[in-house]
């Protein structure tokens, strides 16, 4: 077995998934891998681990995202999570965003590569423009919570939702973003960290002062 192969064990936490969608994954791995030296997209250590590290970690937001209907923005996707992996297992109306161009390359061949509706946009999030409100914002490893709010708000839908991959200084975001914006939030304990967490944010609003 090599260092992108799936074990048994990471295989049976990802669920009921089919062959066909096992296949498309195990590709997306497959092209990371070969792209990993142009481009360093995940730690140099992480491509023998990226089964549990990377793959599950997005993984588990499926049960939060895919009954949830329309638009869905993935900010600074990156190396693609968790956007290209949650589009690969099947959640539609996905806009992958990221500001490398390179980046913006590897993604257009992962979604092709595994036949995946994921649109890309190639830019700053404050350059994208849509005029469909996104009812699902996802974010992994890009800023901490204070400045990614204020990315997010411009674009989710009033009624819509951020599900957010955080690390261990989580507690600490949620306390300073307070300072600058009202949320109502959910925490979830990560099944690929234990020290992470999974941010369910809504009713994301600025706190206005007072005149």
């Amino acid at each position: 077995m090599t260092g992108t192969d799936i074990d048994p064990q990471t295989l049976s936490r990802l669920g009921n998934v089919s062959r066909e969608t096992l296949d498309r994954l195990k590709s997306y791995v497959d092209h990371l891998s070969q792209w990993q030296s142009k481009l360093n997209l995940i730690g140099s250590s992480e491509i023998n681990h990226i089964w549990d590290r990377h793959i599950l970690d997005c993984a588990q937001l499926i049960p939060m995202i895919k009954p949830i209907h329309g638009s869905k923005l993935d900010l600074g996707s990156g190396a693609g999570f968790p956007g290209m992996v949650l589009a690969i297992l099947g959640v539609s109306d996905f806009t992958l965003i990221e500001s490398n161009t390179r980046k913006c390359v590897f993604l257009r061949q992962a979604a092709r590569l595994t036949e995946t509706s994921a649109e890309i946009f190639d830019g700053r999030v404050e350059d994208y423009k849509s005029t469909e409100p996104a009812r699902v914002i996802t974010a992994r490893a890009l800023a901490p919570l204070d400045k990614l709010f204020a990315m997010a708000h411009p674009l989710l839908a009033a009624d819509g939702v951020c599900i957010l991959l955080k690390g261990q200084n989580f507690k600490q975001e949620l306390t300073d973003s307070r300072k600058r914006w009202h949320i109502n939030v959910e925490i979830h304990p990560s099944e690929s960290d234990s020290s992470g967490r999974i941010l369910i944010i809504k009713g994301l609003e600025p706190i206005h002062a007072n005149p």
